[in-house]
């Protein structure tokens, strides 16, 4: 297990504090147990002799008393011990998403969103079971059985010697059986839990595209196939876990015979009596119950060491190559009351490493690079088309932008060098529309106003109003319209133009679109377009347009074209960035 796994396994456990009385409660519901037994075994035994009735007031009152306590200090420690796991499990929760948020998204982009969500969700929450199922009953498990042997011990020391043998040689096979029968099934459990996650979401996301192409029928194959997998290695743990906690029942039964034969010679002589013998024979059952924790609370951490691997890989422990760090001591951005000069000098970038590669970053001579030495200037207010094909390094270049990317050279935003921003303050200047942009499954209200808390009800529909959307709006009934899922309620044009009011909104100085036009027919593009270009450019600020389509040139004040990662420069223009007439 690597080291982050363990950090994590580590920070599972609530500090003692809080997790306290949950042992305590624990060791005294496991304690009442064994008491228990042992009080009704000598009662019985005790009332045969039929002595009068206050000989045997106090072991009436004892088995009422620890049949109430097993249940109430039960109760308490689900209750305590619950609330300290949750709390602990946000934690860690809050913990993964820290970290996710420097390397978000494209430090992330090589893992399944169906299995990054499983990692997040399913898998911290096993992690609940390192305290509620290991911990907790281990420490519980092992202060009542030293209690309980040692107990025996002063009644027939012999006993106790041999209850000790059976209780140390059973939990041991048991264990091993258990992790020989476990050993693959529980390393591959959760990441069987997280294939098929990401299988189903990708097969829900694509859908009408798998439908489309008569390959619904494969999807659901492979599907369940995962389900299969999954569940025989369920049913592989399962199995395991109930042979070991029937082999500690055998355990108990051999404990029995144990104490029996070593205590009949104490009968004998006299040195013990008849309810004493009875409790020396039935109390090993309840240690043999007590003891079967164990075995269980391995298997749990097993599991729970699986989790604490997957949730440790969700993000990468170093930020990779490629994803900018935040300055140690950032420098103070540039004023955003107008737009930025942007200038790009020498400008190298690529994405980062995916686990299959292992490649991914800048060299120095720029090997690899998806933008490969680009020199762009970027005037206040200017509209500016980026032209390219596919994977020409258009969105390498929105990234490197809006600081989800790294790179090399020179790009300063407003005098100031990018690198030495917080990236934080630089989204706050340059602002991102994607292609594809996303939309929440709420209202129109909650998809916009996240952008700036403070707009009221009239800002929100004077900004749908400047984006084309006011009428719309009106016709679904007001903001709160839903969008559905990831906008399926909403055309792609309408998901562009409601993205560009949330942006909008953000008073972004410059605006990035990202192929606007992508999941728009060509006959609405242009219109599109307009809207899209008015409207961002109404306040005063820059807009850089990326696309591959054709578009009216009367929309924007320059085009560049990016070919293989570079703009190639035409002089006649004398405009830097290889602006083209």
């Amino acid at each position: 297990m690597s080291d982050p796994a363990r950090d994590i396994l580590r920070r599972a456990i609530p500090n003692w504090r809080r997790f306290a009385p949950a042992v305590l409660f624990g060791i005294g519901s496991a304690g009442s147990s064994v008491v228990l037994l042992a009080c009704s075994a000598w009662l019985i035994a005790r009332a045969d002799e039929q002595p009068p009735v206050l000989y045997l007031s106090m072991a009436i009152v004892g088995v009422r008393a620890f049949a109430l306590g097993r249940s109430v200090f039960r109760y308490l420690e689900r209750l305590s011990g619950h609330d300290a796991s949750f709390r602990q499990l946000a934690a860690i929760r809050s913990d993964v998403f820290e970290r996710m948020l420097p390397v978000a998204p494209d430090g992330i982009a090589s893992v399944r969103r169906g299995d990054l969500l499983d990692r997040f969700v399913s898998d911290v929450d096993e992690l609940q079971n390192v305290p509620l199922r290991a911990v907790q009953p281990l420490v519980s498990a092992a202060i009542v059985l030293a209690a309980a042997v040692v107990g025996i011990g002063f009644i027939a020391p012999q006993s106790a010697l041999l209850v000790l043998v059976c209780l140390v040689v059973g939990i041991g096979g048991a264990l091993l059986v258990q992790q020989r029968a476990l050993a693959r099934a529980e390393r591959t459990t959760a990441p069987l839990r997280g294939e098929l996650q990401a299988a189903v979401v990708e097969y829900v996301q694509t859908l009408d595209v798998l439908v489309a192409f008569d390959a619904a029928a494969v999807g659901r194959r492979h599907i369940d196939e995962l389900g299969d997998r999954y569940a025989r290695a369920t049913r592989t743990r399962a199995a395991a876990t109930g042979v070991a906690a029937a082999a500690m029942s055998a355990i108990g039964g051999f404990a029995v015979a144990a104490s029996l034969a070593a205590a009949v010679p104490l009968l004998h002589d006299g040195r013990i009596d008849g309810p004493t013998f009875a409790m020396l024979c039935l109390v090993p059952l309840a240690i043999a119950e007590v003891a079967t924790a164990v075995p269980l609370a391995a298997s749990s951490l097993r599991l729970a060491r699986a989790s604490a691997t997957r949730v440790a890989s969700a993000v990468p422990d170093t930020v990779p190559a490629g994803i900018p760090l935040a300055p140690v001591a950032p420098a103070a951005p540039p004023a955003s009351d107008r737009p930025p000069m942007i200038e790009l000098r020498g400008v190298r970038a690529s994405w980062p490493p995916t686990a299959a590669d292992g490649a991914g970053g800048v060299t120095a001579d720029g090997t690899g690079a998806a933008l490969d030495r680009v020199d762009l200037t970027i005037a206040p207010g200017e509209r500016l088309l980026v032209r390219g094909g596919s994977g020409a390094g258009k969105t390498t270049l929105a990234h490197v932008l809006v600081r989800f990317l790294d790179y090399a050279g020179s790009y300063r935003l407003g005098g100031v060098e990018a690198s030495t921003l917080d990236p934080a303050e630089v989204r706050g200047l340059v602002g991102l529309v994607e292609q594809r942009p996303w939309l929440f499954d709420e209202d129109v209200r909650q998809n916009l106003i996240f952008a700036r808390d403070t707009a009221s009800d009239d800002e929100l529909l004077e900004v749908l109003g400047r984006v084309g959307l006011r009428d719309w709006v009106d016709e679904r009934g007001g903001l709160d319209a839903k969008v559905g899922e990831r906008g399926a309620l909403v055309s792609g044009g309408q998901a562009q133009r409601i993205a560009l009011a949330r942006a909008m909104l953000a008073r972004f100085p410059v605006l990035v679109l990202d192929e606007p036009t992508a999941s728009v027919d060509p006959a609405h593009a242009d219109a599109l377009l307009r809207d899209l270009t008015d409207a961002a450019t109404r306040t005063g600020g820059s807009v850089v347009l990326i696309s591959h389509a054709p578009v009216d040139r009367s929309l924007v004040d320059r085009v560049v074209t990016i070919e293989h990662g570079r703009l190639p420069a035409f002089p006649s223009a004398g405009v830097p960035g290889g602006a083209q007439p």
